[in-house]
């Protein structure tokens, strides 16, 4: 298992829920104070619904609040993070539309934890 397919990330964790030719959903856990990495995708669109917690949305030029129950769409080649400043685990489900979803189409501007 490589790391990319690992379920296991240094700020929580991603659950495949399903995967076809032109979807995927994912759980997202991310743990009392981890962040995602600053980032864009060329080729997928995603869809955010918060199911437990609340975090700051980076999405482009704007900060977001999320909390259980809001839904956010991130527009292919946009700009955006997630961060978890609470004291407790933020879950949300992760639609993504698109022709691709490997962990390439991942560019990073800003990671907390060195990856490229």
């Amino acid at each position: 298992m490589t790391d990319a397919e690992s379920p296991q990330r240094p700020w929580g964790f991603v659950e495949v829920l399903a995967e076809e030719r032109d979807h995927k959903v994912t759980r997202i856990t991310i743990t009392p104070g981890g962040r995602l990495s600053l980032q864009r995708h060329q080729r997928r669109w995603e869809h955010w619904y918060v199911v437990k917690g609340s975090a700051t949305a980076t999405l482009g030029d704007k900060k977001l609040k999320l909390s259980a129950g809001a839904s956010v769409d991130v527009p292919v080649k946009t700009v955006h993070r997630i961060e978890n400043t609470d004291s407790e685990s933020f879950v949300l489900i992760e639609i993504q539309r698109g022709e691709y979803f490997g962990e390439d189409d991942i560019e990073r501007f800003e990671d907390d934890y060195g990856r490229t």
